[in-house]
């Protein structure tokens, strides 16, 4: 069951927010190897999962970013784009705004370079991990897919 658990079922990532207690189990002559509680755990807690209908979650980061006041428009946009949630903006002293937001971190790894463009190398930002949520279920069956795709082919219910 643990490696059930650390492989997860829908994208090869770990399974979180789940507890699992083993109420009984027997043994006999055939079937008393390792190898067969072993599969039989995978099985059961493969289909307690799927039972439970999962969910695939995703990193959320809080970013910071400081950007020229005329660039400030265009970031906006930008973070919208990348499915960020503006969570604020203020002055930061000497022309230059601060954008708070909350961004998926799948979303943040051009934005070094986005930033860059956008404010003639003028913007920095900072990101730390804030919690998880929800991947869109759009983004979840391309995950989902490319993984079943990975392993051969196995069809999930």
């Amino acid at each position: 069951m643990r490696e059930t658990m650390e492989q997860g079922v829908l994208s090869g990532n770990p399974l979180v927010d789940i507890k699992v207690r083993l109420l009984d189990g027997s043994t006999h002559q055939v079937d008393g190897k390792d190898i067969a509680f072993k599969l039989a755990g995978a099985m059961a807690m493969r289909q307690a999962v799927m039972d439970a209908k999962p969910v695939l979650l995703e990193p959320i980061m809080d970013v910071e970013v400081f950007v020229p006041e005329r660039n400030m428009g265009d970031v906006i946009s930008d973070l919208n784009g990348k499915r960020g949630k503006i969570a604020g903006m203020e002055p930061s002293g000497d022309h230059t705004e601060k954008v708070r937001a909350q961004v998926p971190l799948s979303s943040m790894y051009r934005f070094p370079i986005d930033l860059r463009s956008i404010t003639q190398g003028r913007g920095r930002y900072t990101m730390k991990f804030s919690h998880y949520e929800e991947v869109p279920a759009h983004a979840a069956q391309v995950v989902i897919a490319a993984y079943q795709k990975s392993r051969g082919g196995e069809e999930e219910e």
